[in-house]
């Protein structure tokens, strides 16, 4: 155990000044946030603990999920995943006296500090620790990085996310597949992070296989790999396995997510929204910023495999723009469920972390200014869910 404190103690100083930056664009964020608030004379406790989805997952870790699929639309709560509503239950059982909603932020807080520090861990290991603080910059400055401190699961998703990838890239398999697993538990695009894991593990396999030195191992050792690769789906599919039990129909969640408007079409929906904003509509700023990310996201996916990243960033940064862009639901979350796509944002870190010092902290600098204001204005001047 003292070696595994060590080790941990060690491995945080490295990642001190990425947990530090970060923070600090944050409470730049909250600052801001708590400024404009106070000037429209708006409770910033609600806004960060009960608003929105936060109030769903409450509900959720309150009084649990319903038993039927009805039929009235944005209703049914089986669309949210479990795993979030029921930390936040564990939470207000151990701590009773906190205010409704704190402990669910106090979780989003420290899962956005694990997030960054997975980040970080990822860059560090693949382009060096310059590299790695400027992409957890980068993750706390988007326009709607304002949601990593809510109620919201994105900073957990995130978490498992950013250390599933990290596990993968270190040849750690059961790590790799036990967070994906949780990852799969905490939102629908964690299907996205265990195909990464799974498809990574498999191919090693193969690999391993054709490799003669290997093959005496393999016979005396159970591949690890394969064991990942088998826990990585398991907590998406056992959600939606149990909601159909649960509805008493295979298709279960699917049609829960009818009644939610998410249905795949391939992105038609996603273009035709695109296009009527900009050509008969006359786009909100937020709409605009949700537009500009989509279109941001594509690019830099494509520099991302010009780059050529490791597979399993790949493949968890493609399937979830393609699912984020190929749904026909609601288009102002757009932006919202990129969130936990951090290695999009690796070509820009590598750029930055390359340039004169100047530059970075500059560029940096504006970005978490514009964070703060795209997250004020998320919040206070978009009349709307984020």
């Amino acid at each position: 155990m003292r070696g595994l404190g060590a080790r941990v103690i060690r491995a945080l100083r490295h990642a001190a000044p990425a947990l530090l930056a970060y923070a600090a664009v944050r409470t730049l964020g909250l600052l801001v946030l708590t400024e404009w608030a106070h000037r429209t004379h708006r409770g910033v406790r609600h806004l960060l603990m009960r608003s929105w989805d936060c109030d769903w997952y409450l509900r959720i870790a309150d009084h649990g999920y319903t038993h039927t699929l009805g039929t009235q639309f944005d209703a049914n709560n089986l669309a949210f995943f479990p795993l979030y509503p029921a930390l936040v239950r564990a939470a207000d059982t151990l701590l009773p006296w906190l205010p409704r909603g704190a402990a669910g932020l106090g979780i989003t807080l420290v899962c956005s500090l694990l997030a960054a520090w997975g980040i970080f861990a990822v860059g560090d290991r693949l382009y060096g620790r310059r590299a790695g603080v400027v992409l957890a910059v980068l993750w706390g400055s988007l326009p709607v990085a304002l949601v990593q401190w809510m109620g919201y699961t994105e900073s957990l998703f995130t978490a498992l996310t950013a250390w599933s990838l990290y596990a993968v890239l270190t040849g750690r398999w059961l790590w790799a597949g036990s967070l994906a697993s949780l990852a799969g538990l905490t939102r629908p695009t964690g299907v996205a992070l265990a195909a990464a894991v799974s498809v990574t593990a498999l191919l090693t396999l193969k690999a391993q296989a054709a490799d003669r030195t290997f093959r005496d191992k393999a016979t005396r050792l159970p591949p690890r790999a394969l064991l990942g690769a088998l826990l990585a789906p398991f907590g998406w599919l056992a959600y939606v396995g149990w909601v159909g039990l649960r509805l008493g129909r295979w298709d279960g969640y699917f049609a829960v997510q009818k009644l939610w408007r998410n249905e795949w079409d391939g992105g038609v929906g996603t273009l035709r929204r695109m296009r009527d904003l900009f050509m008969t509509e006359r786009p909100p700023l937020f709409l605009a910023m949700v537009t500009a990310t989509l279109l941001g996201a594509v690019i830099l996916y494509v520099l991302s495999a010009c780059d050529r990243q490791p597979l399993p960033l790949l493949v968890f940064s493609g399937l979830l723009v393609l699912i984020v862009l190929g749904s026909s639901g609601v288009y102002f979350p757009r932006a919202r469920f990129l969130l936990p796509g951090f290695p999009l944002l690796l070509p820009l870190a590598v750029a930055l972390a390359r340039a004169r010092t100047r530059v970075t902290v500059t560029v940096l600098t504006a970005a978490a200014f514009g964070s703060s204001v795209f997250g004020g204005h998320m919040l206070l001047g978009w009349h709307g869910p984020p």
